[in-house]
């Protein structure tokens, strides 16, 4: 099994990757207050010390939370305003929301490199560390246009497979498709396979086309 398979399929607390380390280099994605889409994807650093953290983003803003009493994920910020902690990325990074826009940390800053299509379509993901790679039919919206998202692909045994797909509004998330459901991470989805291709619809809006060859393989 792949590293990045378990990276892919395990839930655990939110922050284990960082747990070990007093600083670690993340991506942060900006949600604004009641908005489904980031308003800015950026490189920062998240630090923890004895339960403080610090969230250093490259637009210059620094967030500096503080634990709040006995309950898990409650904290204030330099600013006195209350924050939670969620844990909603799974091993992939972390979400703090504030009053008035949500913080989604990720461990994982590929993204915000550039990327040379020219030998690789489907990059940032490749056959390295992924079992295939592809480019799936997508739309940002239902009756949107159709463009191409790269897709990572590690297999399971029986036919399942986790999908890491790089959205139309370039988020990278994961598609689970097991025995018997679909999920994804952060994400609602709803699945339906006609033919040979599971058209996966996700949060009501983005869709997604997922071929069967993709998921099992040859």
């Amino acid at each position: 099994m792949k590293a990045l398979q378990i990276a892919a399929i395990v839930i655990l607390s939110g922050w284990t990757m960082a747990a070990g380390a007093d600083s670690t280099e993340a991506r942060c994605d900006i949600y604004p207050t009641g908005q489904d889409h980031a308003s800015a994807m950026l490189p920062c650093t998240f630090s923890q010390r004895q339960g403080y953290i610090t969230v250093a983003r490259q637009d210059g803003e620094t967030h500096e939370l503080f634990p709040v009493g006995d309950a898990p994920g409650h904290y204030r910020d330099q600013h006195d305003r209350t924050v939670y902690r969620e844990a909603g990325l799974g091993d992939q990074g972390t979400i703090f929301r504030f009053p008035d826009q949500a913080v989604y940390v990720y461990w994982d800053v590929s993204a915000l490199q550039p990327q040379s299509t020219e030998n690789n379509p489907t990059a940032p993901f490749s056959t390295a560390d992924y079992d295939a790679t592809a480019l799936l039919r997508c739309r940002a919206t239902p009756d949107g246009d159709v463009e191409s998202c790269p897709a990572g692909i590690l297999r399971m045994e029986n036919g399942q497979a986790s999908v890491v797909v790089l959205s139309p509004g370039r988020e990278q998330f994961t598609i689970n498709f097991m025995s018997d459901y679909i999920n994804a991470t952060n994400r609602r989805v709803e699945g339906a396979l006609e033919g040979d291709t599971w058209i996966v619809t996700v949060n009501g809006r983005e869709v997604y086309e997922v071929p069967l060859a993709a998921i099992e393989g040859g």
